[in-house]
């Protein structure tokens, strides 16, 4: 087997165990009432409040305008709440039951990612987030 072949099956085993992960996640949630982007969504308001939609689509790996249709969808369930900033900018906040729908989530995620990641030890978790943080370009947020 030739290097860019090895690269190839490394890239395609990287994404198939995000698929795996992200389905169970995603089918899991649905148990708290959220899906895996709306959870992210919820995340990434809960790490920097009052930050805009510019701001925080790339936080959840989404373009602007796709970001804005889903807190649309959050703002309708009554988990985020926009509010009028400078300008035109609108700051994205938690209300008190996305805070709650945000923690639940938390619980199923952890319980879902000990699953996800039992095939490794504590010391290979720890060399695999390692390398992904290298191969990001410094931290993993």
């Amino acid at each position: 087997m030739h290097v860019d072949q090895r690269l190839q099956l490394l890239g395609r085993a990287v994404k198939q165990a995000q698929y795996r992960q992200h389905r169970a996640l995603d089918g899991a949630l649905a148990a708290v009432g959220t899906t895996l982007a709306q959870w992210d969504a919820l995340r990434a308001i809960a790490r920097t409040p009052g930050a805009s939609a510019r701001e925080l689509a790339p936080a959840t790996f989404q373009t602007e305008q796709a970001f804005g249709t889903l807190v649309s969808r959050l703002v309708a369930q009554g988990l985020v709440e926009r509010r009028p900033d400078r300008g035109r900018r609108l700051a994205h906040h938690l209300t008190p039951e996305g805070e709650r729908t945000l923690e639940a989530g938390h619980r199923v995620a952890d319980a879902v990612l000990t699953e996800c990641f039992a095939p490794l030890g504590e010391e290979e978790r720890g060399v695999l987030l390692g390398l992904l943080e290298r191969l990001n370009g410094g931290e993993v947020t």
